[in-house]
């Protein structure tokens, strides 16, 4: 490593450092009981929310690792299981629109496209592959028989998040510490993203040039695609332990964070910091989270077999949803009347 490199990667560290200096001072000050004094002073009620389980999709045979609604159709999820196998429900009639046989069992992300015509998912093989749906009419049950439409190869670790921006372009992020945005046409990536200092579990995106991620370096970034790839806009400190899962607030002025030390945390994108805490008893890791479109409610899925819906204004727990085994993954649909969970019990439930 040349000299100006290693005085580079001395003050990225010096950076992070005072950084998380300062986030601990905010932590000291403790904003959230302030933050719930005001949404109270401007007229914020408690909710009356009573969610019910409307659908159960069942057809996995392993367990569910990764789901997504299809942003251009409200009634249509993708699922990616341990069984070798992606799926395309239609989550009104509960019936298997596809089922893409897959070349590995280890897979632990999936991805819609914008447009519905391209499903995406990928896992311990390094690899994001890209799968045409029109083509997945015709699947045999031989995977080779069925190609994917494009095979992204380009990482040195596992592919553990992935989220479209287009029909032809997708962001993945990986064990590799690193997060790339790729070509889908040309299979050749168009940026790569470092920054992080141990594996990147989740990406989440707003709009078509923004997104953060989150690692087990307990660290989330805030990245522009349109900047360079080694340098992010925001570090957000706080968690003590792996960040698994991030999502945007609807209009992308905060973050929510799921991690192992038992906690959700909200973080102001403009301020640069913690405004809220969500902490659930007895501890248990947080494995996903999503916000409502309006951004009232946040979902967060959890090691103990729960999805805990909260009230992101009141900080306080409104309802728990109950699957039989760890919940891996939670969704809201595009036109936010429902939710989907899936779960290690091999089922996706939809509750309203």
């Amino acid at each position: 490593m040349s000299d100006t490199n290693q005085l580079i990667l001395q003050l990225r560290q010096e950076i992070d450092l005072m950084q998380s200096l300062i986030q601990d001072k905010v932590e000291q000050a403790d904003r959230t009981p302030t933050l719930l004094a005001t949404a109270q002073q401007q007229g914020f009620k408690a909710l009356d929310l009573k969610m019910a389980h409307r659908r159960l999709l069942r057809g996995h045979f392993g367990k569910i690792y990764a789901m997504q609604w299809c942003p251009a159709a409200g009634h249509f999820i993708a699922s990616a299981s341990q069984d070798s196998k992606l799926i395309i429900w239609n989550a009104l009639s509960q019936n298997k629109i596809n089922a893409i046989p897959l070349r590995s069992s280890w897979i632990m992300s999936t991805a819609y496209s914008v447009s519905g015509s391209h499903v995406a998912c990928g896992g311990l093989e390094n690899i994001c592959y890209v799968y045409r749906l029109r083509d997945a009419t015709n699947a045999a049950t031989d995977a080779a028989k069925f190609p994917p439409y494009a095979e992204l190869g380009g990482h040195d670790g596992y592919i553990s998040s992935c989220r479209f921006l287009s029909d032809n372009e997708i962001l993945t992020a990986s064990g590799d510490s690193t997060c790339i945005l790729w070509d889908i046409t040309r299979r050749a990536p168009l940026q790569k993203f470092s920054g992080h200092y141990g594996d990147v579990m989740s990406v989440a995106l707003h709009g078509n040039n923004t997104f953060v991620s989150g690692s087990v370096d307990a660290s989330v970034k805030l990245w522009d695609i349109r900047q360079s790839g080694t340098t992010h806009v925001k570090t957000f400190r706080g968690h003590d332990s792996d960040v698994n899962s991030v999502s945007f607030f609807p209009d992308g002025n905060a973050v929510v964070t799921g991690s192992d030390d038992s906690s959700c945390r909200m973080f102001d994108v403009r301020a640069c910091g913690q405004v809220a805490k969500f902490v659930t008893e007895p501890a248990c890791g947080v494995t996903s989270v999503s916000f409502s479109n309006s951004g009232r409610l946040l979902f967060a899925g959890y090691d103990d077999c729960n999805c805990v819906v909260w009230d992101s204004a009141l900080n306080t727990k409104l309802s728990t949803l109950q699957h039989d085994n760890r919940v891996s993954c939670l969704g809201v649909s595009c036109d936010g009347k429902a939710l989907a969970t899936g779960s290690w019990d091999q089922q996706i439930k939809v509750w309203l």
